[in-house]
């Protein structure tokens, strides 16, 4: 059977609505009409082109969200390249595996980040928004005709997004051309997207919610994106006040959603034109979804993560409150299961781990066979989530199948955490759990075995931590005991120290 055609949107929008607004940058206030996005991407496609870039090469971007997000995404689908967005939290070390692994040809940077690209790459080219001659803009000034379009299918690969790693190194989810229509299909509709939606976008653009909810799906169908530089709860509930933008669509992660709540201009924020606020990524509060239902607008809840681009189930508007604390069910072109360890379905009301399959699902990890084989089985998804299906088929996410914890949005492998903390001489022994945190939903705590008669504090682990991780996986906490427990083949009992430090079998989920 042979395989879909990959058509650009951008191009399509220039022809139909060609002054209809396309982007809206907050931070630099440049608004870009579909005929204007579909300029510069040309430009861009030409400027790559006298670069080397062809089929088949990486183009890194390291910059907080911009509009130039979209531009490389759409310039590499012409000239069939993959864009390899990075997040910009993460230290030179940890980037330097994933440029490593991924192989880039060119560093697209901001200049914020100029001291890390030029740590990283000797082929770089500068966005800096404060000077019209700058790098990035002399290139698109500069470009000739752009190259004819690459054909493409629904199986090329259009990006490569890194996510944490079990094992200590992070991984690079394979998303396709396909894997990102697919999404645009499965949200735009509950998500009731059309040309008029209006989304201000918050969530960070290297990651997929930031990218494919909904910004994507609103440019597929012809809408307007407002980009926020970075997140601030008084500015997005002007933004959602102001009739001027007119924001119909919004979505975050808990995280903004509580300190949006807790802000002194929540109480007389006009939020009466927002259709829809999603939420994902990560378990959201009962409290979060009952203050924001309270207020009129019932946060409309869904499941997803980036292998699956993202969204694999969403809840209804219609059923918001009815089935508050759901992640409703699977999305029109996707199938979800829930299987106990023999790969069985698994009752109404029962906990076992979460499937899915769909051609939404990534074909498998950068450079990483064995990942890959280990992530499937019969063409399912293993998703490490541990859920259940109520009777009428709704799926609840109850906690991670897995060790993973979520902090601020942000997925934490303890593997990676606790290969820093091996680093410390003094460290005999250590593990790293999740602990609630009203703040962040989950922080890490260190669990250290000291060597004996070695000097180690608090201060010194977290420090230590904060040269190496990014701050998101930084241990908030630290304790000191004389052993781990362990089971009989030398693993470490987490479940036990969650009950140790914790006072329950795992961190609380609403």
């Amino acid at each position: 059977m042979p395989s879909i055609p990959y058509f650009d949107w951008i191009s399509h929008h220039a022809g139909r609505r060609p002054t209809r607004l396309a982007i809206h940058d907050l931070h630099t206030g440049r608004k870009f009409s579909y005929a204007d996005l579909d300029d510069r991407i040309a430009r861009l496609t030409s400027a790559l082109a006298a670069r080397g870039i062809a089929r088949g090469d990486r183009v890194a971007l390291l910059a907080p969200n911009c509009a130039e997000y979209f531009e490389i995404q759409f310039a590499c689908g012409r000239l069939g390249a993959i864009m390899l967005p990075l997040n910009w939290r993460l230290t030179v070390p940890e980037l330097e595996y994933i440029l490593g692994d991924a192989g880039p040809k060119l560093l697209i940077h901001d200049k914020a980040f100029a001291a890390q690209a030029a740590a990283l790459s000797k082929t770089l080219l500068e966005i800096d928004h404060d000077r019209p001659d700058g790098d990035y803009e002399r290139a698109l000034a500069a470009a000739g005709p752009a190259p004819a379009p690459v054909p493409l299918t629904h199986d090329d690969i259009g990006m490569v997004m890194y996510t944490s790693g079990t094992t200590g190194h992070p991984k690079g989810a394979i998303i396709t051309h396909g894997m990102v229509f697919w999404n645009c299909v499965n949200l735009g509709i509950p998500a009731l997207i059309t040309p008029e939606t209006v989304q201000l976008v918050v969530l960070p653009l290297f990651h997929t919610g930031g990218l494919n909810c909904y910004a994507n799906p609103v440019l597929h169908a012809g809408g307007t994106i407002v980009i926020m530089r970075t997140f601030d709860p008084g500015q997005a509930l002007d933004c959602l006040s102001d009739p001027a933008l007119g924001i119909t669509h919004f979505f975050a992660v808990p995280a903004p959603y509580q300190f949006m709540m807790q802000h002194p201009k929540f109480a007389t924020a006009d939020l009466a034109r927002l259709r829809i606020a999603g939420v994902g990524g990560a378990p959201c509060a009962l409290a979060i979804l009952e203050t924001w239902t309270a207020r009129g607008v019932p946060l409309v809840q869904g499941w997803g993560m980036t292998e699956t681009s993202p969204a694999g189930t969403m809840l209804d508007a219609a059923d918001a409150i009815r089935k508050l604390g759901s992640a409703g069910k699977a999305l029109l072109h996707t199938a979800i299961r829930v299987v106990d360890d023999q790969d069985n379905d698994v009752p109404a009301g029962g906990i076992g781990e979460l499937l899915i399959k769909g051609p939404n699902i990534t074909p498998g990890y950068w450079n990483n066979p064995e990942a890959t084989k280990r992530s499937f089985t019969n063409g399912w998804l293993h998703t490490g989530d541990a859920a259940r299906l109520d009777a009428e088929g709704f799926v609840y996410i109850v906690d991670r199948w897995k060790d993973m914890y979520i902090s601020g949005g942000e997925n934490v492998y303890p593997a990676e955490v606790e290969n820093v903390l091996f680093q410390l001489p003094a460290v005999a022994d250590a593990a790293i759990i999740g602990v609630p945190s009203e703040r962040w939903g989950e922080v890490g705590m260190a669990i250290i075995v000291r060597k004996a008669e070695q000097e180690l504090a608090e201060g010194d682990v977290i420090q230590h931590c904060l040269t190496r991780l990014a701050k998101f996986k930084v241990p908030q906490s630290v304790a000191f005991v004389d052993a781990l427990p362990r089971n009989a083949t030398g693993k470490v009992l987490k479940r036990e120290l969650r009950v140790q430090f914790v006072g329950q079998d795992a961190p609380p989920i609403s």
